[in-house]
């Protein structure tokens, strides 16, 4: 292990654009963020794009996008992520899909692509349901956490070349208008099952408030890098969702689970803070990712989204900021946008502050999206982030050489 150790604080979707009830200020703008604003004056910041053109604009490009993976050779879809969350390995004959558990209405209109926030138990019910009626012959459901779940198709059958759009995309528009379909011609009879399956769901679900199945990001088993062998570190993840923690598995990261850690607005953030606090003593580099900020976004609940940035701010990473031992990079960014106004993800480049002892600040005051839009670490994309926190070392790395000490944050 380093002498140099990092935690990096990922509010997922917490980016947003002016709001007009906000009195035309972001949602950051808005909320009280006393411990992200302090690491934004006292340290150097910028932007990072983490949603390029031509790759879907789903956490799991965006977390990998912050993290320094080659999404041209690495990205392989949520599914995979997931399952390697679950201890599910895939053999080079599987494909594995997303599945969200959804609420649809009676004419078939996408109402909840999160069916609810079902419980624990009442999701395990749903995809024992499915299984039941639906599983067979390389046909098998995964229960994940809460909506968030799994299919694992096997056999030489079935194909990965699927195009499934987004659930939380499409809110109010027909579950049969956002069909599956093939990208390639093999990929035919596996669209077709999807469909099928999506049909045959709404019967089997038809007494639950999670009434229906939407499948999507589908893809192999994949190779990607070990952060510990590119950084030379030791890491660590701490998520409540499988495609974070699946992503961390991948690439070589300690998988934290947390009790209480639920996804959601409920979620611990204490607990979460005090597994950070636990995980930096023996690690370089701490990854804790909060869901909460997206899921609200998704709703488009302005006043949640405030709360939960502030819970954010406040019971994570003030608590954990008071706590670690001296000396200690912070780093704080979203993966990726999500206004409340759309409820949907966007390219926007995401705003990125780094604190890192001894470091000369630059003139911004405040987090947010338009004053880190000044900072000096400008507009970074690819590795960039990475390779700035570690590649070059702290002495070398030229935007962050050692200047006058920042104020301390004792």
């Amino acid at each position: 292990m380093s002498d140099d150790q990092t935690i990096l604080f990922l509010g997922d979707g917490m980016a947003d654009e002016p709001v007009a009830e906000l009195g035309g200020r972001t949602p950051l703008q808005a909320a009280a963020t006393p411990a992200m604003d302090r690491i934004a004056r006292e340290g150097r910041n910028g932007t990072l794009l983490t949603l390029p053109d031509a790759y879907p604009t789903s956490s799991d490009v965006a977390n990998m996008s912050v993290l320094g993976c080659d999404l041209a050779t690495e990205l392989c879809g949520r599914g995979p992520l997931e399952a390697a969350s679950q201890g599910l390995a895939l053999g080079c004959d599987e494909v594995c899909f997303r599945v969200n558990l959804v609420r649809v209405d009676g004419d078939g209109i996408l109402r909840d692509y999160a069916g609810g926030h079902p419980s624990q138990d009442e999701a395990e019910e749903a995809i024992r349901l499915l299984n039941a009626a639906l599983g067979g012959p390389g046909i098998r459901f995964h229960a994940g956490v809460s909506y968030r779940n799994l299919l694992v198709l096997s056999g030489a059958a079935f194909s990965d070349a699927v195009a499934c759009d987004k659930p939380d995309d499409h809110a109010g528009h027909p579950l049969a208008g956002h069909p599956p379909h093939a990208t390639r011609p093999e990929g035919e009879a596996t669209a077709a099952l999807l469909r099928s399956l999506m049909d045959r769901a709404r019967r089997v679900l038809a007494a639950h408030t999670a009434n229906a199945i939407w499948p999507w990001s589908g893809g192999r088993a994949g190779t990607i890098h070990a952060i510990t062998a590119r950084y030379g570190i030791r890491a660590a993840v701490i998520s409540a969702v499988d495609v974070i923690n699946g992503l961390g598995r991948c690439m070589g990261m300690d998988v934290i689970r947390v009790p209480g850690a639920t996804g959601y607005i409920d979620t611990d953030y204490e607990a979460k803070a005090d597994a950070a606090i636990a995980a930096i003593r023996d690690h370089d580099f701490v990854y804790v990712h909060v869901e909460a900020m997206d899921e609200v976004s998704h709703a488009r609940d302005t006043a949640l989204k405030v709360k939960t940035i502030e819970d954010f701010d406040r019971r994570l990473i003030g608590r954990v900021m008071a706590a670690v031992p001296p000396g200690t990079t912070f780093v704080v960014l979203p993966d990726h946008p999500v206004p409340v106004a759309t409820g949907r993800h966007t390219r926007t480049p995401v705003p990125v502050a780094v604190w890192r002892p001894g470091i000369a600040p630059d003139a911004v005051q405040t987090y947010d999206e338009i004053a880190c839009l000044k900072g000096a670490l400008g507009a970074m994309r690819g590795p960039a982030l990475m390779d700035l926190l570690f590649r070059t070392g702290r002495n070398a790395c030229p935007t962050l050489r050692r200047g006058t000490p920042a104020a301390s944050r004792r």
